[in-house]
């Protein structure tokens, strides 16, 4: 039997208990303790006076220092940060937690990285970690909300928001990931030939207008050399043809949003393969790794990957002929219409943010080519807020 989830439960029940107690001893009508409504994470960075809470917040690192949170190669098991956003960036609005022997092997983030941008619930003291705003000794910790609602979707905002997101805008969930289907389905297609000129404007290098950057490879080059050759850039379908059988025909197949420019060796050697961590080294591609069944890009485009997938996901729901496109944990999907692996693009997603390089090509998608855009790069939250 798990011991950790036997101690999760037992703290819940002792919290339960002891509320019920005090209501007794004193008269007083209260809530249970698991009715309360956990705090969020700034109401208790507030409340740094060693109290009992319980917090609600999504897992966005690993503390190593008062001012210092990793989001990837994780060293230990004993701490994590959590926030109100799962793409909070500032350790000032992040609540360091510890995590103690009884829950290290389901909440350590060295043990498992795949909850980067998952919701958690904590319960135990609030003080000073690592001399910044904390939880330790905790007497419960489960992942999810529980019955308490999500916290509000990020108050991040962007050009875009009172127009072309108007209708997304509060909403989380499957109600999301409707909206946005019903704003970014309303496109203009291009043909597979078109795709080349997209490519040289939309990945242009902005040190070298004669150049296009390879997504994989990182490699400045002419784009003249596009073609089949050996050393020659092609069109990389990041989301693969075969995942789905939709081939190069107009739709998913010349999906400017998740086409690329790559060595065409690169690009067969990367073939259909899903997305996960850890593999070989590829030789013409320094920082990419594979093996029989997934691709690992290099850092600097890891968040650029996910997003472009996740937009696929949303933009194709079974309608216009082509399939329902889906995100799954596996790295075995072969020809169904699914890629993942799901939890890993999550992290890759907060741990690689948007770059300039990446906001400019959505634009230039969207200003000269389908009208359409990717709305993972304009609000990176909100693939926890539907996929979390």
């Amino acid at each position: 039997m798990n011991m950790s989830k036997l101690t999760s439960v037992g703290g819940k029940r002792l919290v339960a208990a002891l509320a019920a107690a005090v209501a007794v001893a004193t008269g007083v009508a209260t809530m249970s303790a698991s009715a309360a409504a956990p705090l969020t994470v700034v109401a208790a960075l507030s409340a740094q006076d060693g109290r009992t809470a319980t917090v609600l917040g999504y897992i966005v690192g690993q503390p190593t220092a008062t001012n210092t949170v990793i989001k990837s190669g994780f060293t230990g098991d004993t701490a994590i940060a959590i926030a109100d956003s799962a793409a909070e960036s500032s350790t000032s609005r992040m609540l360091y937690v510890q995590v103690t022997a009884a829950y290290r092997s389901a909440f350590g983030l060295q043990s498992n990285p795949g909850l980067m941008g998952r919701q958690v619930t904590v319960t135990g003291t609030l003080t000073a970690y690592f001399s910044h705003g904390g939880l330790k000794d905790p007497t419960a910790m489960s992942l999810g909300g529980g019955s308490t609602p999500s916290p509000a979707p990020s108050t991040s905002s962007g050009p875009y928001d009172p127009t072309y997101y108007a209708s997304a805008l509060g909403k989380t969930g499957p109600a999301l990931r409707t909206a946005l289907h019903n704003i970014i389905k309303v496109q203009t297609k291009i043909t597979y030939a078109q795709v080349w000129d997209g490519l040289k404007a939309t990945d242009q290098d902005p040190n070298n207008a004669n150049n296009v950057i390879l997504i994989y490879s990182g490699r400045s080059q002419s784009k003249t050399t596009n073609g089949g050759g050996v050393n020659d850039w092609n069109r990389e379908h990041v989301w693969a043809q075969s995942h789905g059988d939709f081939g190069t025909a107009t739709g998913p197949g010349t999906d400017l949003h998740h086409l690329r420019p790559e060595d065409v060796t690169v690009n067969s050697t990367r073939g259909n393969k899903d997305f996960d961590l850890g593999g070989s080294a590829v030789g013409e591609a320094p920082g990419n790794y594979t093996d029989t069944d997934s691709w690992e890009p290099r850092n600097a485009v890891k968040g650029d990957v996910a997003r472009m997938l996740m937009y696929m996901a949303i933009r194709y729901e079974g309608e216009d002929g082509w399939p329902n496109l889906e995100l799954n944990n596996s790295t075995s999907n072969g020809s169904v219409p699914y890629i993942g692996k799901l939890s890993v693009l999550l992290q890759w997603n907060l741990q690689d943010p948007p770059d300039a390089f990446e906001k400019r090509r959505n634009q230039v998608i969207f200003d000269s080519w389908q009208g359409n855009r990717n709305p993972f790069i304009d609000h990176p939250e909100w693939a926890t807020a539907i996929w979390g």
